[in-house]
């Protein structure tokens, strides 16, 4: 069973190897026109039309000439449509023997579009009814009415082009929809490139490697594969998360339900997707649809310039925020932060040292502060005795030079402490944790007149003051408690992003996206790491500082 698995991958390799060099032989030589026949290409292997919108002389055709060498001993045919074409001139001629002999109306297709594989149709919306109406059953069902026979198409590839859309209530909505990859075809944009079509020129066939080119068997053993690949539940949920997002948008720029504008997307071309995803996945050499391949999607889901600005937004919205889980990650770690710093707030709420302002009385009355510290903890260090200790409810620099990391507690004198809080400021000496050195340490108030003691960045942290009544149990179990719960919560999302990180990567490279794409999806997830290693450094201290309060406030 291992053997034949080692070999099922390497076959996969190979093929998606193949396909690779297939598609950039077809390229070469074509300007800015790459990505356009790699997508063409997959259409033709996932048996879907394309409709190719652009200006004219932009090299519409040349995609479809280089098209036909994708596949061994094939047949191609190419028409240019006008308002008096006539069915003859795509279809074929009416066999003038058959009708004379039998009296059957029987078109001679041979050289037509009946009988090629690969099919060009330029200014396809100036055909009439009687082509458009045939066209639309070749493509459904990829056959042929030729008189009371049923002829089977072989036509793998239609491709299409204008430089315009269809006109609306015009009847043609039904074909276009048929036209799942639709892509616009700029005039070249690169300098150096520009430079090179007017010098070089371009070639109108393409070099094809020995054994690169499609046979008829292989092509229709792939489309026999391509149907056992599955819709996974966890790809579709990702499908459906880009069809909510897709509508919510048209919605929030139209204010309709998207039905009646040229937003729509019907059941029929999502299904059609669907086919293209199997066959991204099969050609990129895997067992199942990953959710970059739903990036394909951008070029299937637009009717319009219009509506493909806003698509492509929204899949590049779905792709750095939900391919891959993205903003679920993100909501976990700030789930966790929102829960250690709801926990900390309770802290300096419950434990802070708030002053009180009084009036002295006699002749020179003077406002002094007070804080009630009767109660407070008598500790003794070395030879010092009378002391009492200041927990610090915030990380910090160290409130010394001389320690390094966090500092936990001090002890003060108790009289020093007295007179800080009467005159809301001062220098004293004490001891940081467990350090026996005498430091000097400064205190204020802050602005809700809070104690608070500098540390060595000469940032406010607020402490809190140990008393004989010591730390409420079941307020610390309860905070430990929900620490550890957030933490864990982090722990779920490192692993999440860990997870997702790998089936990002597990589907790179890919063949026929835009790779700007995975660039930008590779910065955004990196970025999310980077949260997600700082978030989790920055909790860890939180976390330590609840779950050792007991210690502190002993």
């Amino acid at each position: 069973m291992m053997s034949t698995s080692r070999v099922s991958h390497s076959q996969k390799a190979l093929l998606s190897e193949r396909i690779n060099k297939l598609a950039e032989a077809l390229s070469d030589g074509v300007y800015e026109r790459e990505d356009t026949i790699k997508l063409c290409l997959l259409a033709a292997l996932a048996g879907e039309s394309v409709f190719l919108l652009g200006p004219p002389g932009i090299a519409k055709s040349l995609i479809a000439k280089r098209l036909i060498q994708a596949f061994d001993n094939s047949s191609y045919f190419e028409y240019l449509m006008t308002r008096f074409s006539t069915p003859e001139e795509v279809f074929g001629p009416l066999s003038i023997q058959e009708l004379k002999d039998n009296g059957r109306y029987l078109r001679l297709t041979e050289g037509y579009l009946p009988t090629a594989q690969v099919v060009f149709l330029d200014e396809i919306w100036k055909a009439g009814p009687a082509i458009l109406n045939t066209l639309l059953t070749v493509v459904n069902e990829k056959t042929f009415k030729n008189g009371s026979d049923i002829e089977r198409v072989p036509m793998r590839l239609l491709v299409s082009a204008s430089n315009e859309l269809p006109d609306e209530d015009s009847g043609l909505e039904a074909l276009y929809d048929r036209m799942l990859v639709r892509v616009f075809v700029n005039r070249i944009q690169n300098k150096q490139n520009f430079k090179s079509m007017l010098t070089v020129g371009t070639s109108q066939e393409a070099t094809i490697p020995p054994g690169l080119a499609i046979t008829d068997q292989e092509y229709h053993q792939w489309q026999a594969e391509l149907d056992k690949l599955e819709l996974s539940d966890e790809v579709f949920e990702k499908l459906f998360e880009l069809k909510d997002l897709l509508e919510n948008a048209t919605t929030s720029i139209t204010g309709l339900d998207g039905t009646n504008t040229d937003m729509y997307v019907s059941d029929r071309r999502w299904k059609k997707a669907v086919k293209l995803l199997k066959a991204s996945a099969y050609f990129n050499g895997r067992d199942a649809i990953n959710p970059l391949d739903l990036l394909l999607l951008q070029d299937c889901l637009w009717n319009s310039p219009e509506s493909r600005d806003v698509v492509r937004n929204v899949v590049k919205e779905f792709a750095l925020h939900h391919a891959f889980d993205q903003q679920d990650v993100e909501q976990q770690i700030t789930l966790c932060r929102e829960e250690l710093l709801d926990i900390q707030d309770e802290l300096e709420s419950q434990f802070g040292i708030t002053v009180s302002m009084e009036s002295t009385t006699g002749l020179l009355k003077k406002q002094i502060h007070s804080y009630d510290i009767s109660q407070a903890k008598s500790y003794k260090v070395g030879s010092a005795f009378d002391l009492v200790k200041l927990v610090l409810l915030q990380s910090n620099l160290s409130v010394s030079e001389s320690e390094k990391g966090d500092s936990r507690w001090v002890y003060i004198a108790k009289n020093d402490l007295e007179r800080v809080i009467k005159d809301g400021q001062g220098d004293v000496y004490g001891y940081v944790n467990q350090n026996s050195n005498l430091c000097r340490l400064r205190f204020e108030l802050d602005a809700e007149s809070n104690l608070v003691i500098k540390d060595i960045a000469n940032r406010a942290v607020l402490v809190s003051l140990v008393t004989n009544a010591g730390l409420d149990d079941s307020l610390y179990q309860q905070w430990v408690s929900r620490s550890e719960q957030a933490m864990a919560q982090l722990e779920t999302a490192e692993h999440h992003l860990r997870k997702v990180r790998a089936n990002f990567h597990g589907a790179l490279p890919h063949s026929f996206i835009d790779q700007e794409l995975p660039r930008i999806m590779e910065a955004s997830l990196q970025q999310l790491q980077q949260v997600l290693e700082s978030t989790k450094t920055e909790c860890e201290h939180t976390a330590f500082r609840f779950k050792n309060l007991n210690q502190f406030f002993a």
